[in-house]
């Protein structure tokens, strides 16, 4: 059933509002914001890149503020163990055993320098963000919905660091970049900045909740999206493994991205339609996601790390030569 574009427009226009409202704290960043708002619709998770101090945790939590939603922060250390994460079985005092709750058990998690725990401790997040649920010695215990992980990573520090394992960094559906904000964003900032008021000065207001998190999720993939879009996506993921003439940059990559990768190309489009209130997906969104989705994905070889290819220039390459539908 094709959704209305009625519809679509009035949660186009609700999602509008709650950017509006998070602009009372969070300056500039919009195409960030705009991003885990897409990744939420899509119900997928987020990893995050980007140096401190330009408002990574700060844009969650006023999120969270925003749409009605609970937030954890977990912040990763050598030291962390699984059951700081996910909680552990105890023996109370009226003689039984009974489970307490980690952080996981939250809307919102900020993941806070993943990398910076042990792959132990890493791993304790996978079965959290693949099944929604959480299994502690014989019980598994569902999570609450929605659920939406943001995992941070800082660029500029290798020592103590734990690269996450490339089957973790598959469970997320985005990867983003964070920039350093514009010459008259960081005025604004200096002048606005949090440091100066408390997060609850700012008075942000609930404009949505979980329930509508919930429906919206649901009307995502409802989205129509055409079987000339779908095959444009599949050409798009398929070229990231082949080395031709075509795609001169595709010499340095050593994997190409995964099936996983058109699946969240597929979502992730119809998620962009829906926050721009549209009832449809078009090429310029599966563009616009194409590179949260892949940067991710692709793995270069040792000619392309050395000669400081990224990632972002072999999609540019590959989305400039296939042609649009």
């Amino acid at each position: 059933m094709v959704v209305s574009q009625k519809e679509v427009s009035k949660y186009g226009n609700v999602l509008k509002r709650v950017k509006l409202e998070l602009s009372k704290i969070v300056v500039g960043q919009d195409e960030t914001i705009n991003s885990l708002l897409t990744s939420i619709l899509a119900n997928g998770h987020v990893l995050v890149e980007g140096i401190p101090g330009i408002a990574k945790t700060l844009i969650i939590r006023a999120l969270g503020e925003v749409s009605g939603c609970t937030v954890k922060r977990i912040q990763f250390t050598v030291d962390l163990l699984p059951t700081d994460i996910l909680g552990l079985t105890i023996y109370s005092k009226q003689k039984k055993f009974v489970f307490v709750k980690g952080p996981i058990f939250a809307n919102f998690i900020i993941a806070d320098e993943i990398n910076r725990a042990p792959p132990k401790t890493q791993s304790a997040m996978l079965e959290s963000m693949q099944e929604k649920q959480v299994t502690i010695g014989r019980r598994t215990f569902p999570l609450t919905k929605p659920f939406f992980v943001m995992a941070t990573m800082n660029p500029i520090e290798t020592a103590g660091v734990n690269p996450l394992p490339e089957a973790q960094i598959d469970r997320f559906l985005f990867k983003i970049n964070m920039d350093y904000p514009s010459r008259e964003e960081e005025g604004d900032i200096m002048k606005h900045n949090i440091t100066l008021k408390r997060f609850e000065d700012y008075n942000l207001k609930s404009i949505i909740n979980p329930v509508n998190i919930i429906k919206m999720q649901e009307l995502t993939k409802k989205i129509y999206l055409s079987k000339e879009v779908e095959n444009y996506i599949v050409k798009i993921v398929r070229a990231t493994r082949k080395k031709n003439r075509q795609f001169p940059l595709n010499k340095y990559i050593e994997y190409g991205a995964s099936p996983r990768a058109a699946i969240g190309m597929f979502i992730g489009g119809k998620a962009e339609a829906l926050v721009n209130g549209v009832n449809h997906v078009t090429p310029s969104h599966i563009k616009k996601v194409a590179y949260n989705v892949m940067r991710h994905r692709i793995l270069l070889n040792y000619s392309g790390q050395a000669e400081g290819i990224k990632s972002d220039d072999i999609i540019k390459g590959i989305l400039n030569k296939i042609p649009v539908p």
